[in-house]
């Protein structure tokens, strides 16, 4: 076979059609980014995305903070951490030193009351919600590149969350779903209202990519009779109009979610992505389960990146990538992003060694 473009091997990936070899993406964190540019290996205008030949390229161009016009106030701040009430009424710890998860501390926002009066009033398509110029920058440096280029952001739940927290959430699921069910109708119907402003201004992308990080360690947050009741209609009716485009949708999800793959592929998506090892999930097992339906991105544990021993790749690799390319449906990425421990030529083995595995 011919090689194919990025585009074009994408396309396919997700549609399950025959290709050249099996994709590459991955995410890094910020850091790893400045520690590689500093070691030389990176130069101080170039992208990782470029560097390493990735066949698929994201721009995440909405911001759906509540308050647009409240400005973060800084409430502590030592050497390592600084706390920040957020537009979204959150209290947010971060690290300083290093790229991390923020700390939940407190929500404005724990019941339908203070959603009703504090939030959902403000959650309205208002275009200085889209970044216009940076998705323009970034379709246009994927298509000079013959990149499959998608729209990324969060989803229902990864909307949710940062304004009312996992547990007022989670105990809302259960005690008054009503209440987190207008949270995902509220979201849903905002995102798609943007998506529209947005692409009738910029063009379509040629997919869609959503955040959903719904699991943690071997249990997912919510049950798969929860997920079908409360966030899948949210999943429903934001994937159907991507279809409705025909968009393919590939869903991220952190955490141990595979209870909740089949109303996931209920809801539409095309691709699971990240298959975090560490949390439980299998990749050849959701594999041999839904292969026939759902394509897959991720699932190579990235713990074996931070050993920074080649051995050690190859076998993770090599116990993966000859089952997963089988029916065209894989590509290549870590099961979490890559923190700047793993070393520049650790990484750029693991990208030449799953690709020399992944060739048909």
């Amino acid at each position: 076979m011919e090689t194919m473009t990025g585009v074009e091997r994408i396309h396919n990936i997700l549609k399950r059609k025959p290709v050249d070899r099996i994709g590459v993406f991955e995410h890094f964190w910020g850091d790893t980014l400045k520690k590689w540019q500093e070691d030389g290996y990176i130069g101080p205008d170039e992208n990782l995305v470029d560097h390493f030949g990735f066949d698929m390229e994201l721009c995440w161009p909405f911001n759906l903070v509540a308050d647009l016009d409240f400005v973060p106030e800084v409430v502590e701040e030592t050497e390592e951490t600084i706390l920040i009430r957020d537009g979204n009424g959150a209290l947010l710890r971060r690290h300083k030193l290093h790229d991390s998860t923020p700390e939940h501390v407190d929500f404005l926002v724990k019941d339908r009351k203070t959603w009703e009066e504090y939030i959902k009033p403000l959650l309205t398509p208002d275009p200085r919600r889209i970044n216009f110029e940076a998705y323009r920058k970034a379709k246009r440096h994927a298509q000079e590149h013959n990149r499959f280029f998608a729209w990324s952001g969060v989803n229902v739940f990864e909307c949710i969350h940062p304004v009312c927290g996992h547990e007022h959430m989670l105990v809302g699921m259960a005690l008054d779903p009503e209440w987190v069910k207008d949270m995902v109708d509220t979201y849903s119907t905002l995102i798609i209202e943007l998506q529209e402003i947005l692409f009738s201004r910029e063009g379509y992308p040629d997919g869609i990519w959503y955040y959903e990080d719904m699991g943690f360690k071997l249990k997912p947050f919510m049950s798969p009779a929860m997920y079908k009741e409360i966030i899948q209609p949210g999943h429903k009716k934001t994937i159907e109009y991507a279809k409705s485009h025909n968009l393919p949708v590939i869903m991220h999800s952190c955490g141990y979610v595979e209870p909740l793959v089949p109303g996931m592929i209920e809801a539409g998506i095309d691709c699971l992505q990240v298959i975090e090892v560490k949390a439980g999930m299998d990749l050849i097992k959701l594999y041999k389960d839904y292969g026939e339906v759902l394509s897959f991105m991720g699932g190579i544990d990235v713990r074996v990146l931070y050993t920074n021993d080649k051995k050690l790749i190859d076998q993770e690799l090599e116990s993966k990538i000859p089952i997963v390319k089988g029916k065209y449906g894989y590509v290549l990425h870590s099961d979490h992003s890559i923190p700047n421990t793993v070393n520049y030529e650790t990484y750029r083995y693991f990208v030449e060694k799953g690709l020399e595995l992944g060739t048909y």
